[in-house]
């Protein structure tokens, strides 16, 4: 089954275009090692989702609350494809995937598990995780696995808007009062400890050839136009290393907990319900 569309991620769309639920309904079946790296991907953009999500109401002004929500919905529809791919391999859906696992169970980065912060850190977070994005995608639309590169190929336009919306605040507030400036300064030293992790060529990863994107191979191209964007904004790179067991293999942040009890409460206490 083929998918052409370049409709938003989180339309119900008719004809060609992908949906989740095309997707689970196709005779797409992931195997073992292509449905891990499908999870990976969609475990990082379900928790940031969730993460976006908590501003609603709370952006500095309506615009961005706007923004952010939407920014969150791109982010959870591309979950929802990747989780429903991966779950074709376990007989899974993409509920099943979302809710009823546990915390080891998650692969997502810490980055996108820290909390947001004020404005500045998550517009840093932003920053780093949609550049981080921007180059996967791009690349990922050459995947010789056919499902993965059209969710790919619809959820590149986006993560476009995603990059060019943190990368204009980002310069916003560098070049705008000195507070602002401390402020996005601050959520970069913050979060630089966790940049690393993106690049790193975990399990399954190495032995899925053209199907995936090796992590490592995204880092020049990543660092490089972050650089060029912390620096336009008259900010500075942090110098920081890299946090300790940044390898995805089950050690994750303290607050991945929080994140999914807030997540999963609703299915784990009615588990099957329908509205």
């Amino acid at each position: 089954m083929s998918f052409a569309s370049h409709d938003s991620a989180t339309r119900q769309s008719q004809g060609e275009a992908i949906t989740a639920e095309e997707i689970a309904a196709s005779d797409a079946v992931a195997d073992e090692a292509t449905a891990r790296y499908a999870l990976i991907l969609g475990d990082d953009a379900l928790i940031l989702a969730q993460r976006l999500s908590a501003w609603i109401s709370r952006a500095p002004e309506l615009e961005e609350d706007v923004a952010l929500a939407n920014i969150a919905l791109d982010l959870l529809g591309h979950a929802r494809f990747l989780l429903s791919y991966a779950g074709t391999a376990w007989g899974k859906t993409e509920d099943d995937l979302a809710y009823f696992r546990d915390e080891e169970e998650f692969r997502s980065c810490r980055l996108v598990e820290q909390e947001n912060g004020d404005f500045g850190q998550t517009i840093a977070r932003q920053l780093i995780f949609s550049a981080y994005q921007l180059q996967l995608y791009r690349r990922l639309v050459h995947s010789t696995d056919p499902t993965l590169a059209a969710i790919a190929d619809k959820a590149l336009k986006e993560v476009r808007y995603h990059q060019d919306h943190a990368a204009q605040w980002t310069l916003r507030l560098g070049l705008g009062t000195e507070e602002s400036a401390h402020r996005m300064q601050a959520g970069l030293d913050s979060l630089w400890s966790y940049v690393e992790e993106l690049f790193i060529d975990v399990d399954p990863l190495t032995g899925l050839g053209d199907v995936a994107v090796l992590p490592s191979s995204l880092r020049e191209e990543t660092l490089s136009l972050l650089q060029e964007i912390i620096e336009q904004a008259g900010l500075t790179v942090p110098d920081i290393s890299g946090a300790y067991g940044s390898d995805r293999s089950g050690r994750f942040s303290e607050q991945r907990g929080y994140i999914l009890t807030e997540m999963q409460v609703l299915a784990r206490q009615h588990p099957g319900a329908t509205w």
